[in-house]
C-alpha cells in the first residue's frame, strides 16, 4: 500500500480504487450473463433428461408390479 500511496499519490487512489471496483463488478456481470445463459441453454436438455427419468421409473415400476403378479399366480 506504501508502495502505490510512494507511486500515485495520495489524490490517485481514490481513482484507481473507484476503477477497480468498476472493473470488478464489470466481470460479475459478465459472469452473470455467462452462467444465465448456459442455465437457459441447458434448460431444455434437464428437462428432457427429467422426463426420460421419470419415464423409466414409470416402466420400471410397472415391470416390477407385473413381475410381483405374475409370481404371486404361480404359487
Amino acid at each position: 500500500m506504501a508502495l502505490v500511496l510512494l507511486l500515485f499519490g495520495a489524490k490517485a487512489i481514490p481513482e484507481i480504487a473507484r476503477t477497480l471496483g468498476k472493473g470488478v463488478n464489470e466481470f460479475r456481470k459478465a459472469t452473470d450473463d455467462i452462467k444465465r445463459e448456459f442455465n437457459e441453454s441447458t434448460s431444455d436438455i434437464k428437462k428432457n433428461i427429467n422426463d426420460v427419468t421419470d419415464s423409466v421409473k414409470e416402466e420400471s415400476k410397472k415391470l416390477k408390479d407385473d413381475i410381483s403378479e405374475s409370481t404371486k399366480t404361480e404359487d
